[in-house]
């Protein structure tokens, strides 16, 4: 989440943080520093209701403020947010790209501006030249999914999967990379679904290989989460030949158990998802993979659960994002039989463990390297493997710099053993 210092609070992903910058620059370019923006996530219900306990504070600290919610969550649920006395309009996620609206935004607008995402494409997203406070870029190359996983809301807080042109990618990379930029992240709802829209279906890898051809200043290139069903041969190669592409990759796994990845209409197996695990470390050793799992998933016997922990360790993860189940209504998922919410933290709270554990054993593999560090804020970077970094306090937002890692504390990596 992000603060609200120029009229933007964003909540939940890379997505959010991007569209939030075009909406935080739309307002300064028409002068409407009597709007604030809460920019919601619909991923789980406590997401949420941390939105709603947001709306609530920034009432009672921007009295006069017109406050308008958009987001995931105000698309699917646009009526609970204009019940709430603290909000003056709510706003599709559709409709939030167009620059117009917030120039024209008065007293007398509709309460509840949200259309049908399903069936009418975005606007072309507005450019972003900067992300103040943030050491790296975000190029959104793609909106929406196509998919119906059985837990998630999402595509019905963004729509059908649609790309950007490559061409309209490019521009925006060189644009940021005249600002100074030297680390990007490509993000999207569903990025390895990127050009199955476009004139000739370019898959994402080939696509990316043009992007890196045409702008030289990118020096290091992410993924936001990849699902391992779609990774193209393309990205492949270039995650074995391009040093650009950084050695990191965050998988959308969501569990480790055959039955309970059908019950959630998944497309990959436990099967699959180690063998896209051990084959990305084979074509880059030493890379650093995430995932993200789900405890408690309606259904979970203690054995399924099991192998959902099991996979950490089998699959090599080193950072892993633990989500305890949370019913989302309207989904598939809510209308299965439920675990007591108890055991779903509990198991919640063995997967992190395992988790910290995993993370400390890749953290310890990464002493003696020489490492390429981005430096983020006043004493952290992010290693190539995107494992956080210890840094003298002297060195400048933005910068890279070449060090030796030597140690491991606190679950960070140390430039010094002492």
């Amino acid at each position: 989440m992000a603060g609200t210092e120029s009229g933007v609070l964003n909540f939940g992903c890379r997505l959010n943080a991007y569209e939030g910058e075009a909406i935080r620059d739309a307002l300064a370019k028409h002068g409407r520093d009597d709007v604030v923006v809460v920019n919601t996530c619909a991923v789980t219900a406590e997401a949420e209701k941390q939105a709603r306990q947001a709306i609530r504070r920034l009432r009672r600290e921007r009295p006069d403020a017109r406050i308008v919610v958009t987001g995931c969550a105000a698309q699917v649920n646009p009526q609970g947010f204009a019940a709430m006395a603290e909000v003056d309009h709510v706003i599709g996620n559709r409709e939030k790209l167009g620059e117009t609206l917030w120039r024209d935004l008065d007293r007398d607008a509709p309460r509840v501006t949200v259309g049908d995402i399903l069936q009418d494409a975005p606007p072309a997203l507005p450019a972003v030249s900067h992300f103040p406070g943030r050491p790296r870029a975000y190029l959104e190359i793609q909106q929406g999914c196509d998919h119906r996983c059985t837990f998630c809301i999402i595509p019905y807080g963004r729509g059908p999967s649609r790309s950007l042109a490559l061409g309209a990618v490019v521009d925006q990379a060189r644009a940021l990379a005249g600002q100074g930029y030297r680390e990007f992240v490509l993000t999207g709802v569903d990025i390895t679904s990127y050009g199955h829209d476009l004139p000739g279906q370019p898959t994402l890898g080939s696509a990316v290989r043009r992007l890196l051809d045409l702008v030289p200043q990118i020096e290091r290139l992410r993924f936001s989460s990849l699902d391992p069903a779609e990774i193209d041969a393309d990205l492949l190669r270039l995650y074995a030949e391009e040093p650009r592409v950084m050695p990191h990759a965050h998988l959308s796994l969501q569990a480790g158990d055959d039955l309970i990845l059908k019950r959630m209409k998944r497309r990959h197996s436990r099967a699959q998802a180690l063998e896209m695990a051990h084959r990305l470390q084979q074509l880059r050793p030493g890379i650093a993979l995430g995932a993200d799992l789900i405890a408690g998933f309606p259904t979970e016997s203690d054995a399924a659960f099991e192998q959902s922990r099991n996979l950490i360790a089998e699959a090599g993860l080193a950072f892993v994002h633990v989500f305890p189940y949370s019913p989302r209504p309207g989904t598939p998922a809510a209308r299965m039989p439920q675990l007591p919410v108890e055991l779903r933290r509990a198991r919640a709270a063995l997967l992190r463990a395992a988790a910290d554990a995993a993370l400390g054993r890749f953290l310890t593999s990464r002493i003696g390297a020489e490492a390429s560090i981005l430096v983020e804020q006043e004493g952290v970077g992010r290693d190539e493997t995107y494992a956080p970094v210890m840094l003298p306090g002297h060195l400048v937002k933005g910068s890279i710099i070449a060090a030796r890692i030597a140690a491991v504390r606190d679950g960070k990596l140390w430039l010094d053993a002492a």
